[in-house]
């Protein structure tokens, strides 16, 4: 093959590449990508998921732990610890593990298990005492209660779950510590005055407007005394939608 022939070779092969580069490059400049999907439309999240209309929601409040207490179940709460009995015994003067004792926990002062040596972060509370409110806490989350814990108990989020375990704890004793009472419902705040709004235009305010028009009316003078002694209801009437409207 002499060189004229393997130039030609050469050639069509280069040439082939650049037609197929120009054509790539024409293709990019007629069929663009778009960069941006322009102006969108954000859909409505879930309660569970939360979104915008939730941002001045804040958390939820916490449960009072005297109303969870009101419907736990002791029996369901002692099935529930006995995943804790790898690390505590539950018995009348029983052992302590790889945790303290917890017979008669309810209602004894923290950190103080005889023959059980505790973390610095539970000595830090030794001068408070296990109520059902500090238990509550504790099962949500030990290291936020005690930060620094040995505890290595992640918590239970679960409002029904601890008032069980709770209510299991408290009839290990002899004399059990009676539950706290459920706490009052709040006063609502905005309910009132939505529902005071409808009562300005009152049903017996316009009776009395028409009263007070009585008089412009033809009437003998017998008939003028009673329309003027109604006229005081229709200015009794204004006060009484005024007091609504506050």
């Amino acid at each position: 093959m002499d060189s004229f022939e393997l130039n030609k070779i050469l050639g069509a092969i280069l040439g082939t590449l650049l037609f197929v580069m120009g054509v790539g490059f024409l293709a990019e400049n007629i069929y663009q990508p778009a960069h941006s999907a322009g102006p969108g439309f954000d859909l409505p999240a879930s309660p569970a998921e939360g979104g915008p209309g939730d941002q001045n929601a804040g958390p939820a409040a916490p449960v009072d732990i005297g109303t969870l207490l009101a419907s736990a179940d002791p029996k369901a709460g002692e099935a529930a610890a006995k995943k804790c009995a790898a690390c505590h015994d539950f018995t009348e003067g029983g052992p302590n593990k790889t945790g303290p004792n917890l017979y008669g926990i309810v209602g004894e002062k923290i950190a103080d298990v005889p023959g059980f040596s505790f973390s610095e972060a539970l000595k830090a509370h030794s001068s408070e005492t296990w109520d059902y409110e500090k238990l509550n806490q504790w099962l949500i989350s030990p290291k936020t209660f005690a930060p620094g814990t040995k505890m290595t108990y992640a918590g239970d989020k679960d409002d029904k779950d601890r008032a069980n375990l709770i209510a299991y704890l408290s009839t290990l004793s002899k004399s059990p510590v009676p539950f706290p009472a459920p706490a009052a419902p709040a006063a609502p705040t905005t309910g009132a005055s939505s529902e005071a709004a409808p009562a300005a235009p009152s049903s017996e305010a316009a009776p009395a407007a028409t009263s007070s028009e009585a008089p412009a009316a033809p009437a003998s003078s017998s008939e003028a005394a009673p329309a003027a002694s109604s006229a005081p209801a229709s200015s009794e009437a204004a006060p009484s939608s005024s007091s609504a409207a506050q």
